[in-house]
């Protein structure tokens, strides 16, 4: 089963519909005690699928307490603005 992003508050993203995700999956990136959304786009192009809710593909913060063999087993995922535009507010480091 896999991880969906809950919503988004990140309005200048292209894959952003009224806080709903639609890109396929989103990789959550970043760096140790930071961890951003790595799908991230920002241009005037709408992009993503129609309907589609977005899942976590993979989470590259190892340290954080979801994180399993590099996948996320959080409930859901927030994802809004933090140190970077896009941050996923679910982390949390071990």
């Amino acid at each position: 089963m896999s991880t969906q992003v809950a919503d988004c508050s990140v309005t200048n993203c292209s894959f952003n519909d009224h806080t709903h995700c639609n890109a396929a999956a989103i990789t959550v990136g970043g760096s140790t005690d930071h961890a951003s959304c790595a799908t991230f786009i920002e241009t005037g192009i709408h992009g993503g699928l129609p309907k589609v809710l977005a899942n976590i593909g993979a989470c590259q913060r190892s340290e954080c307490v979801h994180n399993d063999h590099l996948m996320c087993n959080a409930p859901e995922v927030h994802v809004g603005p933090g140190a970077d535009n896009a941050d996923c507010l679910t982390y949390s480091h071990t």
